[in-house]
């Protein structure tokens, strides 16, 4: 069974910056697209940003323009989030998933076929 685990959230104060790692594991799969979701208590988990397996193609959130980087690593088998200026609004629960199927990197939830357990981040004022 294929899985994933986070890393990297924590607290920080607004205008700061954090990376999250996200390691796949035990994935038989020879390609997979890449993606970050976050979801907040009593919100529907929300696109964050993808990345294609070659990393030729990314897609992001329009809240997260121009302040997030998403990016891979493929011989570690690790994605990897760069957030900087971040806002209290980014508080949230970060997941990262895999799609195994999809022959273009997409930015729909039901899209991605395994996901990892999450790990916080809290930014405060």
């Amino acid at each position: 069974q294929v899985q994933l685990v986070e890393s990297g959230g924590g607290l920080v104060q607004a205008g700061d910056s954090l990376t999250l790692s996200c390691t796949v594991s035990r994935s038989a799969f020879n390609n997979y697209h890449m993606g970050w979701f976050r979801e907040t208590p009593g919100e529907d988990r929300e696109f964050v940003a993808a990345i294609d397996w070659y990393a030729r193609n990314t897609l992001y959130a329009d809240s997260v323009k121009g302040r997030f980087t998403i990016y891979r690593d493929n011989a570690k088998k690790m994605a990897y989030l760069q957030m900087n200026s971040l806002k209290t609004g980014d508080t949230a629960v970060y997941y990262c998933a895999i799609d195994v199927n999809s022959r273009y990197v997409k930015s729909r939830e039901y899209e991605y076929t395994y996901w990892g357990q999450g790990t916080q981040v809290t930014v405060s004022s």
